[in-house]
């Protein structure tokens, strides 16, 4: 990875989301940064006057908060829109395009983090550590003696088998769990056997684990059906978006005990969460932070500082995607 130092004219730079304090100090150094989070797109111009708006010439942004073409068209000097993470579906790929916008990320940089967090719920949802604390606390050590299943020789489903699903599978292997997964095609050097309904797969897993990408084409993907189909005795762990499991058929397959129990680092319109579906029993919820470690920060910074050094030295930047411009 190349980094480079930039002109000293110091771009203008606008953060849409937080920033590791080391990060957003490195980016002091070398960009104008303004600071958007959480502002609605239509308030910038109360924050930031129509002359800093006309000098952004980069965006920081994630793939959960993104950058449309709405706000693109605020931002006339935009030249590089920068995901600090692996995800970039709320990013308009096609308006990057069509004004040759570079849109980089950093692919892998949070990866062995997810694929922990992940293994944590399956092991935490499969052994009730949760519930089974509180038990303790409140007295009832001998009435919660009771058995509960494990990840040992159970069938692990996954729903994408990029490069979380791969880790995620490793991992798995040191429980003898057997592996299954649900992708559009199968891929020769993935590990476990291909499903090409997502319900045979739900149906045939003990455990089911999403790490596809969000957007449009996993909407709701995983649905009450489903969880249905997952049954009585399986558990679903999403370390994905909160967008591909509907979440109110999700609330209902829990109350119902259609499914045994669900672990989510993400939801549906976070951080809003639904009062019914907090008081599911059966639930398993962490904020947000299944890539979030010391390692995965330190390293989607580098790829960050690294992507607009590349950029604005003029040399070929190693994370960008290639965006195919469309008819105008």
């Amino acid at each position: 990875m190349r980094i480079s130092s930039p002109p000293r004219d110091l771009p203008g730079l606008l953060a849409l989301i937080s920033l590791p304090a080391a990060t957003e100090a490195a980016l002091r150094q070398s960009y104008t940064l303004h600071t958007m989070v959480d502002v609605p797109s239509e308030a910038w111009h109360r924050q930031l006057d129509a002359s800093a708006l006309h000098a952004v010439r980069a965006v920081v942004t994630n793939g959960s908060t993104g950058l449309n073409a709405a706000q693109m068209a605020r931002l006339p000097a935009l030249e590089i829109v920068s995901a600090f993470g692996a995800g970039y579906e709320n990013i308009d790929l096609a308006a990057a395009a069509q004004r040759d916008i570079v849109v980089t990320h950093a692919p892998g940089a949070n990866a062995a983090t997810v694929a922990d967090h992940a293994m944590g719920m399956l092991l935490a949802l499969a052994r009730a550590y949760g519930p089974l604390t509180e038990a303790v606390r409140q007295g009832r050590w001998q009435t919660s003696r009771t058995e509960r299943p494990t990840l040992s020789g159970a069938a692990l489903g996954i729903i994408g088998m990029g490069r979380i699903g791969r880790l995620i599978a490793e991992r798995a292997h040191g429980f003898a769990m057997t592996i299954g997964y649900y992708g559009r095609h199968p891929r020769d050097d993935a590990p476990g056997r291909h499903y090409k309904q997502l319900a045979q797969l739900a149906s045939a897993s003990d455990f089911l684990v999403i790490t596809c990408p969000g957007g449009a084409e996993t909407l709701h993907l995983v649905d009450r059906t489903i969880l249905r189909a997952l049954g009585p005795n399986g558990y679903l762990v999403n370390v994905s978006r909160g967008s591909v499991v509907d979440t109110c058929g999700l609330i209902e397959a829990l109350k119902q005990h259609e499914i045994a129990g669900a672990g989510l680092d993400v939801i549906e319109g976070e951080p809003t969460v639904p009062d019914a579906l907090l008081s599911c029993e059966n639930l398993l919820i962490t904020p947000h932070i299944a890539g979030r470690s010391p390692a995965s920060q330190h390293a989607q910074g580098a790829a960050l500082l690294a992507s607009l050094s590349q950029h604005f030295c003029g040399l070929p930047v190693e994370f960008a995607l290639e965006l195919t411009r469309g008819p105008a």
